[in-house]
């Protein structure tokens, strides 16, 4: 890329962020937000002079006020002013204490000294003293430099400039000052800096210039002899001679923007021209002197002073230099060799290094290298590169308090240690202590170019850091990184703070991921491996390919590593038609030709690989030199089963084998298998079927041991897999297996294991690597919410196959014990083995070790006895010693010392429970029945047994008082699950064992017994009673004393000290419960009971038990102290909760207890028995809407309260009880009830009790109507209704106080209007708006009644839309109406609003100045003009639309014409805007009743039906519309005529003769025969009109052939010229078919159309025919071919939207919208994307249309046309909320003023149609505010 397009792209991204900052600036300036006004950016802290330095300059006040950078400072700043040898001059103090030039400290305008560090195309990295580094940016060069940029840039042709790296080379000195301070992304601060002469030198002026001064510059121009060269002053020329240029860095010439650093050689014309000399030696001797005018002011860094030094501190020096100015020079500017020669008053050259202007600081530095001649300093150290090193055993040599801590490294160099590095930056400073440490570890973090010394840091958490650099990554190391951002090219991945690198979009998977949003989250830790690092540039690419970070083959990091033979794994490049290429790391990459791809011939390997793709690749042949490399993907295949075959060998699966251990890893055992020494895998959950049993086999194996009887289960080219599961290799042995997927059939058992566990089932594995899937559902009986607890990997499994998928070779399994059949003897198999792998582990430890203290622990086995001595005793356990086992450890128990005096010394019996050999450990027992004398047991005797002791899969448990004890596994099915704790066996269980074999040899002499959970049902005897644990049987009558009295509860303190509890429902008979009593309150604390138990609860979670088991005990029983349940009645049963739920029936009266009230959910608990809580709602516990505000305060805790049952469901438990009396809603009665909504359009919606719901209609809300009946009601009142009846699952309701008490009420004032026969013709009524359409007023007069006034029978005023009456009446405005007549039949009541009627006021004001109606005579003349111009038949075809009656439920009747000819034709018009409920149609249609003919319908711009002449425009239309009621209204009053009347009649009567016969000539006129159309046809032969007439007028007569021969002709007859009629003709016959053909002709004519017309507008009307016609399927198929053939017409994906929206497809049409965007062109995509939200708005979902708008208008916000758009969707379709919200973001926009203007105008018409006079008070204030900001632009 050259420099120039560089730029170019650099520089858009530079305006287009300066555009966004001024744009938003703009706005700032418009709307200034809230808080203190910002000063404006120009006053920067910059330095003022004082008065006196005028002595240097006279027309410097001038110059001043003129420059920009005109400095101000108030002084304080100064260090104590102090005035020198009496001349005036400024001087400044001498600092404190000398201290570096810390971060904190620079300010915008100090200037510096720096040295370039490196050099980019667009920026310059600097290092600036003190170890700071800047930026100077491309911008900030020179104003000439920055202007040929914007000229090479605005036009290609310019000759190429000098780019960055030509004007600066790393090691240059140059001046440079504080431009900007920014503050970077990670909150750091970046200092900008800028070179321009005219920030550096601005406070010099062309009469401050004397010869000898040194100065920086940039060329400004090449001329021909030299350069002029800009020195950032105004009025002085600066000129430099060729010749005078001599510099050994820039031999050739100098170009523009070239930084130059010149001495003054003369002054001419009072400094308007100055000459200049570039001799670097020249310049660098050149000392500024006094004399040159050099003050404070105009001090430049750079520039070499003679000085003093006036004082020595242990931070630094203090210098006096140019006549006693101050300067400071810092420790690290302290020439290092001669410290001891500075003394006070010994002179010294130094550099100034930076100038705070703003305190008068002045840095220095004594440092050679910025002294000598020639200013290049050496930007790299000159032991190498050391950055990012952690160097060990520094040595701290000094301690600067204010700075930081020089370090000493062990090769004798020094470092920096800045006081932030010497602590964590979270931790408080402790020098001192630091400083005391001998030796420091330290990462050396930068090399400061200005100070010549490294930076270091001490902060742990830097040195921790894996990576710092980008040199400490290598290629093919795999990483752990943070996921930071997503981008389309990819996703930044951060190693650490400073560390980042890419994951390139192929590398995100080993598949290309569509959306890699999905699988990739911001902050989400992943592995990766590094592909390349350019440590340079800083470029790191990793690569998230599984295949390429797991890969355990060599990397090829370069082109040595790859040596022919070698395999590695790379992904491909790119894809050619001779082959592939493949990369592998650091760029290395070959080719594989198309003859190594694969065994099989690939042709086009296009379509078989995809760029991205991992494979092995083997080398074939590799020049490093050249860097070529040639491959094959057909070797590397190839190559592993060359090494399998040689593998195979006689080891087949099912074979029992040997095998010796090479070597042990986490997941198993490497073994070779023996004799051959083949190698194979053994893994560690293929050791045992007892997973605990796996992990101590795998400890106890070593290297070199021989394992036997293992079997092969799986070979693969890649290994042979091993398996020493005893259950397994059985199946093995016994082919009990499928060998292979064919073999495989539905109900076939086998045996496998869990391979992996997935959150929706179990991978369960087989031998021979077949695998299937048990999913959630199928792996137990039990219901299970996660899986991962139910199964362990590795566990050993009986699976039954349930489903198989041929296709994909994949099946399904299930592993319920209820469906798979255990092999016989299995368990005790199980058994058996598993002690004897734990035998073998003993045996193993005991030999390796060679101790003798586990041989001794290997010969101990379970139930042996030992003579043991106390160590310890405790509560919980104790501890023994034996002298036979020293050094194990010895311990019982707490449950296992029970009943056992034991003290510390004494000796003491015990049997052996469980011998741990891995951590010497032995467990035993001492209670006195273990260890007494062992009973003889005989075979099939049955026993109880105790757990005793748990060892992971296996229990020790004892058999009753036999003293013998044996071992059981603890799960007695291999599938056995145990979802939760209590599902396990535990110490201290009881179970029931039969004995199989007493004494079993391969169980070490133990009995092997089979068990089962629960004992089996016997007769309790006394002594098991004692020696049980404690607890209660059901009905066991106890005694005890009352410990407390709670309102719901006693706790009763039994004899033997356990606490019972007695329900407030078990303390009285039920028969003697009284409403309102408090049972628990008769009896007293301390009183003595007797009691029966009758149930339990658990003494952790105090769950009520159900009443099960005899033998089952409690630990908390649940008593009853009901006499009638004392006695020993033996028929006390046990009842379940849901039995006992079961047995309450809806409305039966039940006594419960009240326990407490849920105020979260407004219900009160109350519990009718122990194990029952019911619960009753707030409406079904009051009666009076008062009660509501303290419903806790009705009811005290434990009172008896008689409720009746509500609803009883037993699952999930719900038991709702009512305290009112009732408990469901009756008709015509009266209920409490809660308003839950307020709809303008329905009334009241209201929460009944009960689940109820109900709705006040507004004439039902009083007797006397109230102007807005609305108000007063709130959401959450409380307030009681009347119920009507019930319809449709909700209750009418009313408020009518008629209703809710008629004894007392008022007669009414407005009375309930039930039916229609209650009205009279010429009653006055009062009702209430329903709504206003081009039908009349529609007004709600009850319940079911509506009735209407036509729009002339609503006003006197001449009414052009009924827009202007639904402005004045708004839905539930009062009104008083007359009524005119009444249709019964049709329910239809007409109304009237006008004055007359009524004697109310006109319902429009006078105001609007509208024209009144005419009416009598002025009318008549007014009708009889209009009926000269209007045909008769025209005439009554209106009178019968304008007479279109309406039905109380508006639904439109039209008396159709019985001449119909069963085509309807309609124009397209502006969108239909009712304010009715049902939804706005596209074109006003005349509907029609079921009994119609179905009609063919024209959408084209024509139409063809009765009357053609009358469709006229719709202002119109609407014109007649009231004229011709008007006409009716005249003639409805009968009045008697006079004379001249009938003269006027008689004359009319004649004007309409003459008419009729004008119109009879009117070739407009339908013709009523077929000769009368051949004769028009001829005339005008073109007229589509003519021809569809006549076609229509065939169809009347359904002579359907007829109708196709006029369409032929019409056809063949119209002239090609004439498309539109043509088309016309088209359609219509496309119609005809559609209604009267067959599917055939239909697609014939089509085709025909799409010959003859432009074909997007065929396929386009057929669409709508289809549509029209509800052929979904049909019009679907067409849109579908029509966006394939006509992608690129917008039109065509708009109709589609349209329609898939009409059909409610929301998801489609928003895939459609994706598809439509790819498929045209993007300048496109904006419309488009408005037209489908306009759709979303019109049919679809609102909402998003709004999204949709949203992101579009976020996008292109000056589309001021959408915004329009956006305005008026939202006006109509959203709240007032949004409208406002939107109104606001829109006059805030960055447009034209003229624009803005527009969107106040709406905002103030929207507001004044549906606002406040608030809110258009509040817009007009916006929109002055909005002036004012824009000031006079805006008031222009």
């Amino acid at each position: 890329m050259s420099f120039s397009s560089g730029l170019r792209s650099w520089r858009v991204a530079e305006q287009h962020t300066s555009e966004t900052t001024s744009n938003m600036a703009s706005v700032e300036e418009d709307f200034p937000r809230g808080g203190t006004a910002k000063k404006p950016t120009e006053s920067k802290i910059v330095v003022q002079r004082t008065e006196v330095d005028n002595l240097f300059q006279s027309n410097e006040k001038a110059e001043t006020k003129k420059r920009k950078g005109a400095v101000k400072d108030d002084g304080k700043k100064l260090k104590k002013p102090k005035t020198g040898k009496g001349d005036g001059l400024t001087l400044n103090a001498a600092a404190k204490c000398v201290e570096i030039l810390h971060m904190k400290n620079v300010k915008e305008g100090i200037l510096m000294l720096g040295c370039v560090k490196e050099v980019t195309d667009f920026e310059v990295t600097v290092s600036l003293p003190c170890g700071m580094q800047g930026f100077l940016s491309i911008r900030n060069i020179c104003d000439s430099y920055t202007k040929l940029l914007s000229e090479q840039l605005e036009s290609a042709d310019t000759e190429e400039i000098c780019s960055l790296p030509h004007i600066f080379y790393p090691g240059m000195v140059f001046r440079c000052v504080v431009a900007k301070l920014d503050v970077a992304r990670g909150g750091s601060l970046s200092i900008q800096l800028s070179i321009n002469p005219k920030l550096i030198n601005k406070a010099l002026t062309s009469t401050s210039l004397k010869a000898g001064m040194v100065l920086s510059g940039c060329v400004e121009s090449v001329e021909d002899h030299g350069y002029i060269v800009d020195i950032g002053i105004n009025g002085t020329k600066a000129f430099l001679h060729k010749k005078a240029v001599k510099d050994k860095h820039n031999p050739e010439d100098l170009t523009v923007g070239q930084y130059v650093t010149s001495q003054v050689e003369e002054v001419k014309n009072d400094g308007r021209v100055v000459r200049l000399s570039v001799s670097p030696p020249a310049v660098a001797q050149a000392c500024a002197e006094s004399e040159q005018g050099w003050n404070l002011t105009n001090l430049l860094p750079g520039l070499l002073v003679k000085a003093t030094i006036k004082k020595v501190t242990k931070h630094g020096l203090i210098l006096d230099f140019l006549s006693s100015f101050s300067g400071q020079v810092d420790f690290l500017h302290m020439e290092p060799g001669q410290t001891s020669s500075y003394t006070e008053g010994a002179e010294v050259r130094a550099c100034v290094l930076y100038v705070e202007p703003s305190t008068r600081l002045v840095g220095l530095s004594l440092r050679s290298y910025l002294l000598q001649p020639g200013t290049r300093v050496d930007p790299s150290p000159a032991g190498g590169d050391r950055i990012g090193e952690v160097v060990q055993n520094c040595k701290m040599t000094t301690m600067h308090h204010m700075s930081g801590a020089m370090l000493e490294l062990p090769d004798k160099t020094l470092a920096f240690v800045h006081r932030n590095h010497l602590k964590e930056s979270n931790e408080p400073a402790n020098e001192n202590r630091v400083l005391a440490m001998t030796e420091h570890t330290c990462r050396i973090l930068d090399f400061s170019a200005m100070d010549q010394i490294h930076f270091a840091s001490l902060r742990k958490s830097v040195i921790d850091k894996r990576f710092y650099r980008y040199h400490d990554l290598q290629a093919g190391q795999v990483v752990e990184g943070t996921v930071s951002v997503l981008l389309n090219h990819g996703m930044v991945v951060h190693l650490s703070d400073h560390i980042k690198g890419l994951v390139p979009r192929t590398h995100l998977s080993d598949i290309l991921l569509k959306n890699p949003e999905k699988k990739y989250i911001e902050g989400m830790k992943i592995k990766c491996r590094v592909l390349s690092v350019d440590a340079e540039n800083k470029k790191l690419y990793l690569t998230r390919k599984k295949a390429l970070v797991e890969s355990s083959l060599p990397l090829f990091l370069s082109y040595a590593d790859a040596r022919p033979g070698c395999v590695s794994h790379g992904y491909i490049v790119c894809i050619k038609d001779f082959g592939c290429i493949v990369r592998f790391y650091n760029n290395v990459k070959g080719l594989v030709p198309l003859s190594e791809l694969s065994s099989e011939p690939v042709i086009s390997p296009e379509e078989v690989f995809y760029v991205g793709q991992v494979f092995k690749a083997k080398v074939l042949q590799c020049d490093p030199d050249k860097a070529k490399m040639l491959l094959s993907f057909k070797a590397a295949a190839e190559g592993d089963t060359e090494e399998a075959a040689t593998a195979q060998f006689d080891c087949e699966v099912g074979k029992r084998l040997e095998a010796k251990v090479l070597k042990k890893s986490v997941n198993g055992l490497e073994v070779a298998v023996l004799p051959d020494e083949v190698r194979a895998v053994l893994p560690t959950m293929h050791l045992s079927d007892h997973i605990s049993n796996c992990p101590l086999l795998w400890e106890s194996l070593q290297e070199g041991d021989v394992i036997s009887n293992v079997m092969c289960f799986n070979k693969n080219k890649q290994n042979i897999t091993l398996t020493k599961k005893p259950t397994v290799r059985w199946s093995l042995e016994e082919g009990v297996v499928a060998k292979d997927f064919s073999e495989i059939t539905v109900g076939m058992q086998l045996i496998g294991w869990i391979k992996n566990i997935m959150s929706y089932g179990v991978f369960v594995e087989f031998p021979y690597g077949l695998v299937g899937l048990a999913p959630k559902s199928a792996m137990t009986d039990k219901f299970i919410s996660d899986t991962i607890t139910v199964f362990q990997p590795g566990q050993t499994v009986l699976a039954k196959v349930t489903n198989l998928d041929e296709e994909k070779r994949r099946f399904l399994v299930t592993l319920k014990m209820s469906e798979v059949i255990s092999p016989e003897g299995d368990v005790q198999t199980r058994l058996i083995n598993g002690l004897q792998e734990r035998k073998a582990v003993a045996e193993m430890l005991a030999v390796r070790e060679n101790s003798d203290l586990r041989q001794q622990l290997a010969a101990l086995s379970i139930g042996q006895k030992l003579k043991l001595t106390v160590d310890t005793a405790k509560d919980c356990a104790a501890t023994f010693k034996s002298d036979d086992l020293a050094g194990a450890t010895i311990l019982a128990t707490k449950h296992h010392v029970m009943g056992v005096n034991l003290t510390p010394g004494q000796k003491a019996t015990a049997v052996i429970l469980r011998v741990d050999v891995l951590s010497s450990c032995v467990h035993v027992s001492l209670l006195p029945k273990l260890v007494a004398k062992k009973k003889s047991l005989a075979e099939g005797s049955k026993y109880t047994a105790m757990v005793q002791h748990i060892d992971r899969d296996f229990a020790i448990i004892s058999l009753e008082d036999t003293a013998q004890l044996t071992v059981i596994q603890t799960s007695s099915h291999l599938n056995e699950t145990f979802l939760s704790e209590s599902e396990k066996l535990k110490a201290g269980m009881c179970l029931a064992v039969e004995v199989i074999e007493p004494s079993c040899q391969e169980l070490q002499g133990l009995s092997l017994v089979s068990w089962q959970r629960t004992a089996p049902n016997r007769q309790r005897t006394t002594s098991e009673n004692q020696t049980s644990s404690k607890g209660y049987c059901f009905g066991e009558i106890v005694r005890g004393k009352v410990r407390t009295v709670k309102p719901t509860s006693l706790q009763v303190t039994l004899e033997d000290g356990s606490t019972g509890s007695v329900h407030v429902s078990e303390v009285v008979e039920g028969a003697d419960v009284c409403q309102g009593s408090f049972p628990t309150a008769s009896v007293k604390v301390g009183s003595a009971v007797t009691a029966r138990v009758i149930g339990g609860r658990e003494a952790s979670s105090h769950r009520y038990l159900p009443f099960s088991h005899p033998k089952f005990t409690y630990t908390i029983p649940e008593l009853t102290l009901i006499p009638s349940k004392l006695d020993k009645c033996p028929d006390l049963k046990a009842v379940t909760v849901k039995e006992k739920i079961n047995s309450y029936k809806v409305g039966e009266e039940v006594t419960c207890f009240v326990s407490k009230f849920n105020p979260v959910r407004k219900m009160l608990e109350v519990t009718t028995d122990p194990c029952v809580t019911g619960m009753v709602e707030l409406l079904a516990m009051i009666t009076d809407p008062k009660e509501a505000s303290h419903p806790e305060k009705l009811y005290k805790l434990g009172q008896a309260v008689h409720a009746k049952v509500v609803e009883v469901i037993s699952k999930p438990q719900r038991f709702m009880l009512s305290l009112t009396g009732v408990h469901k809603l009756e008709k015509d009665s009266v209920s409490l009830g809660m308003v839950t909504n307020i709809q303008p359009q329905v009334g009241l919606l209201v929460k009944l009790p009960f689940g109820g719901m109900g709705t006040v209609d507004v004439t039902d809300l009083a007797d006397a109507y109230r102007p807005n009946p609305l108000d007063g009601y709130s959401k959450d009142k409380l307030l009681r209704f009347f119920l009507f009846g019930e319809e449709k699952g909700k209750w009418q309701l009313s408020l009518r106080p008629s209703r809710l008490n008629p004894q007392q009420a008022k007669p009414a004032k407005d009375p309930e209007v039930l039916s229609v026969d209650q009205l009279k013709a010429g009653q006055i009524i009062r009702g209430y708006v329903k709504s206003v359409g081009e039908q009349g007023v529609f007004i709600r007069l009850s319940r079911s009644i509506t009735g209407r006034a036509q729009l002339q029978q609503s006003t006197k005023y001449f009414v052009n839309h009924h827009k202007v009456l639904s402005e004045h009446l708004t839905p539930n405005t009062l009104l008083t109406t007359k009524i005119l007549s009444i249709d019964k039949e049709e329910e239809l009541v007409h109304l009237s609003l006008l004055p007359e009627d009524t004697g109310k006021p006109d319902v429009l004001p006078e105001s609007l100045g509208l024209p009144l109606r005419l009416i009598g005579e002025e009318k008549k003349e007014h009708d009889t003009k209009k009926k000269m111009k209007r045909a008769a038949s025209e005439s009554e075809q209106k009178q019968e639309e304008s007479q279109v009656p309406k039905k109380k439920k508006k639904t439109k009747k039209a008396k159709t014409d019985d001449s119909d000819s069963g085509v309807e034709v309609y124009f397209r018009e502006e969108e239909d805007k009712e304010v009715e409920e049902e939804p706005t149609s596209n074109s006003v249609k005349v509907m029609h009743s079921s009994a119609d003919p179905c009609r063919l319908q024209v959408a084209a711009g024509f139409s063809w039906d009765v009357g053609l002449s009358s469709l006229k425009p719709a202002s119109a239309a609407q014109e007649g519309d009231s004229s011709d009621g008007e006409d009716q209204d005249g003639s409805s009053k009968p009045q008697k005529k006079s004379r001249h009347e009938l003269e006027q009649e008689k004359k009319a009567a004649e004007k309409a003769l003459v008419q009729r016969e004008t119109e009879l000539m009117d070739p407009n006129l339908r013709p009523q025969d077929a000769a009368a159309f051949e004769r028009l046809l001829l005339a005008s032969p073109n007229s589509s009109l003519l021809w569809l007439q006549y076609m229509a007028h065939h169809l009347q007569a359904t002579q359907i052939e007829q109708a196709r021969a006029v369409a032929e002709r019409a056809i063949k007859t119209i002239s090609f010229r004439e498309e539109q009629e043509k088309l016309n003709v088209w359609v219509a016959l496309l119609n005809l078919e559609n209604m009267y053909g067959t599917e055939e002709s239909l697609k014939k004519v089509f085709e025909r159309a799409l010959q003859f017309c432009e074909p997007m507008p065929v396929y386009q009307q057929l669409a709508d025919i289809y549509a029209k016609s509800d052929k979904t399927k049909e019009a679907e198929g067409l849109y579908k071919t029509m966006v394939k053939r006509f992608r690129q017409n917008k039109a065509v994906w708009l109709s589609y939207g349209t329609f898939l929206l009409q059909q409610g497809q929301s998801d489609a049409a928003s895939a459609l919208l994706q598809r439509a965007l790819k498929s045209l062109p993007s300048k496109e995509s904006v419309d488009v994307i408005a037209k489908f939200a306009q759709l979303e708005f019109r049919y679809g979902d609102s909402e998003k249309g709004r999204t949709m708008f949203d992101k579009v208008l976020t996008s292109y916000p000056k589309r001021t046309d959408l915004w329009s758009v956006f305005i008026d969707l939202m006006v109509k379709h959203g709240s007032q909320k949004e409208v406002r919200a939107l109104f606001d973001r829109v006059i805030h926009l960055s447009v034209s003023i003229k624009k803005i203007k527009f969107f106040f105008k709406r905002y103030l018409e929207y507001e004044k149609k549906h606002g406040t006079p608030q809110s258009i008070q509040a817009v007009k204030e916006k929109a002055i505010e909005f002036v004012e900001a824009k000031g006079t632009e805006a008031a222009n």
